[in-house]
């Protein structure tokens, strides 16, 4: 058995690691190559921290990472969704000798860029992680133990960045990682306690409009979540394409709607039906052309409009566009999980599916409807498909490609 085969082998025991691997060779990472990207310039940096939603619970993960930082010898770092460095602080020696691994502002920590770290298998994953030593994938990084931990909008569930610590060898602690995840769940509470507060006041503003309104009208955050209806059942959101704004609008799960500005929201007036007709949408773009960030844009008579994709909708809509007859709930199952008994999380998670693509999509079996043109675009190297799904039917045709 080889040196490379005994270090895959002592590391199986790991399955968040051994899937992590299994990712760096697909996609064709050097372990020899050196650690993280050229940092972006200072104007991009400045830039990419204005624009960066993460920046608003810095504080709360300052304060509650620095001065753990401190105790246990390592360094803090925040990074955007796409694991680029943005903040990082801590113990002065640790930070000069993370200049030597490329671990500074402005640098990309994610897995393609990195191979197995904390920050990129913590974005892949999805989940709070910890990478020691020999775990990492990069030869340049064994020496160096990190814990990382998302954090979510939980306005829409989108990730914000990845929180971590890090700091060499030596400085790993058992409980660091559930200290990192702490910390991050306690900024997502931040963030919710002040969407809440916006929401009563949107709904303040809203209520005594909603009583004047005739028909069906509700008023939404700029997310979608809802404020108050009338002439309807209530709800708790509305799915809201990118570039939201002003005049009349065609939503696929509404219709027609004439929407208008509130302080902190929008009011919808409901002037169309939302039933297939000569403005249904005609036209459906799959883009998973980037390693960690999916979209759908659906374009009709009326417009058309971009919805992000989590990896679970992802990999359904990526079924869908391969089997366009149509799959059932079990079939599902099997090209997702292998298992096709899981039709339970299969159906729950089509019901989130057709909540933002009704006018697109339908059911009995699962598919597009026939009248709308599908087109996926697949990133350049095949093996970069979805690289963090373990569904059967993604890494089949990953590999058919090949």
């Amino acid at each position: 058995m080889s040196a490379s085969q005994k270090r895959s082998a002592a590391l199986a025991s790991r399955p968040v690691i051994d899937a992590s691997w299994r990712r760096m060779r697909r996609i064709g990472v050097d372990p020899g190559q050196p650690a993280g990207s050229a940092p972006v310039d200072a104007d991009d940096l400045e830039r990419r921290r204005r624009v960066a939603a993460i920046a608003e619970v810095l504080p709360v993960l300052s304060q509650g990472l620095s001065s753990l930082a401190d105790a246990t010898t390592q360094i803090m770092v925040i990074t955007d969704h796409e694991g680029r460095v943005l903040w990082r602080q801590g113990n002065t020696g640790v930070l000069r000798k993370a200049d030597g691994i490329c671990l500074m502002e402005g640098a990309g920590w994610g897995e393609d860029r990195t191979g197995t770290n904390a920050i990129g298998t913590a974005i892949a994953e999805d989940g709070a992680v910890q990478v020691h030593a020999r775990e990492h994938y990069l030869q340049a990084l064994t020496n160096w133990t990190c814990a990382a931990a998302p954090v979510h909008d939980p306005r829409d569930g989108r990730l914000l960045g990845i929180a971590d610590l890090s700091g060499p060898q030596k400085t790993v602690h058992p409980t660091t990682l559930a200290l990192v995840d702490s910390v991050t769940r306690l900024a997502e509470t931040t963030l919710r306690l002040s969407h809440l507060s916006a929401i009563e006041r949107l709904r303040s503003v809203a209520a005594p409009l909603l009583c004047r309104v005739g028909g069906r009208a509700l008023a939404v955050d700029p997310h979608g979540w809802v404020a108050g209806v009338t002439g309807m059942a209530p709800f708790d959101r509305l799915p809201l394409p990118k570039g939201f704004g002003g005049g009349e609008r065609w939503l696929p799960s509404l219709g027609v709607c004439s929407v208008e500005p509130l302080p902190g929201g929008w009011l919808l007036r409901l002037v169309g039906s939302a039933r297939p007709g000569p403005s249904t949408p005609n036209q459906v773009l799959l883009d998973l052309s980037a390693p960690y960030h999916w979209t759908v844009t659906v374009e009709g008579a009326t417009g058309r409009w971009t919805q992000d994709l989590t990896p679970r909708h992802a990999e359904l809509l990526y079924v869908l566009a391969v089997h366009r007859e149509g799959r059932t709930a079990a079939q599902l199952a099997s090209d997702l999980f292998g298992d096709p008994s899981r039709t339970v999380t299969v159906r729950a998670e089509m019901s989130r599916v057709r909540r933002h693509l009704s006018g697109v999509l339908a059911h009995r079996p699962y598919r597009f409807r026939e009248d709308v043109r599908v087109e996926v675009v697949r990133p350049r190297l095949p093996a970069a498909l979805l690289p963090q799904s373990v569904a059967p039917l993604v890494r089949a045709g990953s590999e058919q490609e090949d």
